[in-house]
């Protein structure tokens, strides 16, 4: 990488998977991914769906990206959120590279012409540039193997001023046990091949600047970093 500033050791771990292998762990069944998903949520992200809710529900152009969509489960559950509080209509593209989890995102919003779509890597979209007003990347940057250029790539597709937002998980932080917890589902989701790697705040923060965006709001919580960015 040129930008020496960065800490290249964050991704080179010993567990990290290519992106074929990758997608090959998440061909389980769509049902069986959710309930890992929340599980997960809960005690290595000690986070809930009440703050993704208010992290990404806000963050919705005209024309929105769905990164790592997966099952879309949670996308289902932002866009009733977001109807409940009467918020503006929007269109949604979803992406993922996993074959699997997409075909389950296409039969749950089956017969919607609001919500559509594709199979696709999130470092190399196949999207116009200054494309989409907005895009969301749900418990899943940290899953990437090539967060870079994911991240870069996705700055290409928005329109300058256009927004993104992000949970990106941790390295384990607090007290005994939640701690401990953490770290053995993160060393399980390593092996298995679900999570690439966890971060530490600065470094994805600076990733994120290298990519070429501004960041309009920042906080950690439980073992999470909530960002929302904007494409300058």
């Amino acid at each position: 990488m040129s930008d020496h500033s960065i800490d290249d050791r964050a991704i080179d771990t010993t567990g990290g998977k290519t992106k074929e292998e990758i997608a090959e762990a998440y061909r389980s069944e769509p049902w069986w991914y959710d309930v890992r998903g929340f599980f997960i949520l809960l005690f290595a992200y000690n986070s809930s769906l009440g703050a993704m809710m208010r992290q990404f529900g806000p963050n919705y152009g005209s024309n929105h990206l769905e990164v790592a969509c997966g099952t879309g489960t949670l996308l289902e559950m932002v866009l009733k959120w977001r109807k409940r509080r009467r918020l503006p209509p929007t269109r949604v593209t979803g992406v993922d590279y996993a074959e699997s989890m997409l075909a389950g995102a296409v039969r749950r919003f089956a017969g919607r012409s609001d919500v559509s779509f594709q199979h696709a890597d999130a470092a190399a979209l196949p999207f116009a540039t200054n494309w989409f007003d907005s895009a969301n990347i749900a418990n899943s940057l940290h899953c990437l193997p090539n967060v870079d250029a994911a991240l870069k790539d996705i700055c290409r597709v928005l329109k300058p001023g256009g927004t993104f937002a992000a949970n990106v998980l941790l390295h384990p932080r607090g007290g005994w046990p939640l701690k401990n917890v953490a770290q053995r589902i993160d060393d399980w989701g390593m092996r298995k091949g679900i999570l690439y790697t966890p971060y530490e705040k600065d470094d994805i923060r600076a990733r994120i600047v290298a990519a070429g965006f501004e960041l309009v709001s920042e906080e950690v919580s439980g073992n999470c970093y909530n960002v929302i960015m904007r494409k300058p």
